[in-house]
């Protein structure tokens, strides 16, 4: 069992972090904190095996706050911003996870932090491990929740995703290469550099290009093959 803190700043991202703890079998949660003093304060009266600790905070960063410890636990850094990733390895953190963090991205990152086996990580993925019914993403401030199975398509448009749903479009700052690693690939399919479908919603499709409902999604050359193979399949 590895005991473990939550630092973040943020209610929701705290509560997240907190269930997929929970989850996970070898984890054990002690305390989370909304800034890296009231962590401090603790550490320096508790030991604990894991840090999951958030960068952009008020007072002190995850940073500085990493850096002012003598004998740091393992860290893994959470973080709505990808700038950080290079500083983050240089003060040998164990992994740095993205918001909105799904839970298979989540499990990948703490088992690395126990050796065990092969065949035991096997057994826990299978224990814990199931396709996530939705994700949390990043909308005017706020953490919103999306229902996978409603989402039809998404289209990149530089920095930006437009996620269509059944019922609304949002709009995320975010790259289309790394939101795709938040989805389950039993139901999304990448089929073009500026498009992910759900393979659920698409009523019809040729060589060239994908229906859902009215809208028509092309399929690039570089995504074809694969595409195709999985479109051919039966779900």
């Amino acid at each position: 069992m590895m005991t473990c803190i939550v630092v973040d700043d943020e209610p929701l991202a705290r509560s997240l972090l907190e269930q997929h703890i929970a989850d996970v079998p070898f984890l054990e949660h002690r305390a989370s904190f909304k800034n890296a003093l009231l962590a401090a304060d603790f550490l320096s009266k508790n030991q604990v095996d894991v840090l999951f600790l958030d960068i952009q905070m008020p007072k002190l960063t995850g940073i500085d706050f990493l850096k002012s410890l003598q004998h740091p636990p393992k860290v893994i850094f959470t973080t709505a911003y990808r700038e950080y990733a290079v500083e983050s390895y240089e003060l040998q953190a164990q992994d740095y996870l993205l918001k909105p963090i799904t839970f298979e991205r989540f499990f990948k990152a703490v088992s690395r932090l126990q050796v065990v086996t092969p065949k035991v990580v096997e057994t826990l993925s299978q224990e814990v491990t199931t396709v996530p019914t939705h994700i949390f993403v990043h909308v005017n401030k706020k953490h919103v929740k999306v229902i996978l199975e409603e989402v039809r398509y998404i289209e990149s448009i530089k920095d930006y995703l437009k996620i269509h749903t059944t019922t609304e479009t949002l709009v995320i700052k975010e790259r289309i290469s790394h939101f795709i690693d938040q989805l389950p690939d039993t139901s999304f399919i990448r089929v073009h550099r500026s498009y992910i479908v759900n393979r659920d919603h698409i009523t019809a499709f040729t060589q060239q290009d994908i229906e859902i409902g009215n809208i028509e999604i092309p399929i690039g050359g570089k995504y074809k093959e694969e595409a195709l193979s999985i479109l051919k399949k039966a779900p």
